[in-house]
């Protein structure tokens, strides 16, 4: 229930946005501001770590697209060090790294085909961000169980989801914050 409190102090705002999905919306949830503090890293990567074992208890990784995965695929990895059961983070860019490697995905050098990884969100909307990052990972082979994600705002996403034949799991939906619209 701390995760909750944190979120709703921290995270969760009333008020009239636009969603990168271009859709409005009368409630945001920022989980950055959560999964970017202290006690919120560890309480989401304890959390998540949790709900990875019990839903995809074979997950060698965790990881989704940049921005918002990159702090919870990180606590989630340190959670899962000191709980014994190390699981990799991996960061899906947005664009490809214009030098270098070229990379599309930070943290697969490690990761064989096969691999059986989950994808993270901090929060889902419409299922867009999760389906780009599957899509971008889809080419290194690994073996993608499915999603969680610490917030389902219920607008589509899980079905989304699971018309392309993945699972959403969810830490919170949106009645945990008091919207039942």
């Amino acid at each position: 229930m701390r995760l909750l409190e944190l979120l709703k102090e921290e995270a969760f705002e009333k008020k009239e946005v636009t969603l990168s999905s271009g859709r409005k919306s009368n409630f945001y949830v920022d989980v950055k501001r959560v999964s970017l503090h202290p006690e919120g890293a560890c309480l989401i990567g304890d959390s998540l770590f949790d709900l990875i074992q019990k839903q995809f208890s074979t997950a060698k990784a965790a990881g989704g697209l940049t921005l918002g995965a990159d702090p919870i695929a990180t606590s989630i990895a340190y959670s899962s060090w000191l709980k014994n059961k190390p699981m990799r983070a991996f960061i899906v860019r947005k664009q490809a790294k214009a030098h270098g490697l070229a990379l599309w995905v930070e943290g697969a050098e490690k990761l064989p085909a096969g691999s059986p990884v989950v994808i993270v969100e901090d929060v889902v909307t419409t299922g867009k961000s999760a389906l780009e990052a599957i899509e971008k990972v889809t080419p290194l082979d690994w073996n993608i169980l499915g999603v969680v994600s610490v917030v389902d705002r219920q607008e589509g996403g899980q079905e989304a989801l699971e018309a392309k034949g993945f699972r959403l799991y969810s830490l919170y939906q949106k009645k945990d914050f008091g919207i039942f619209e």
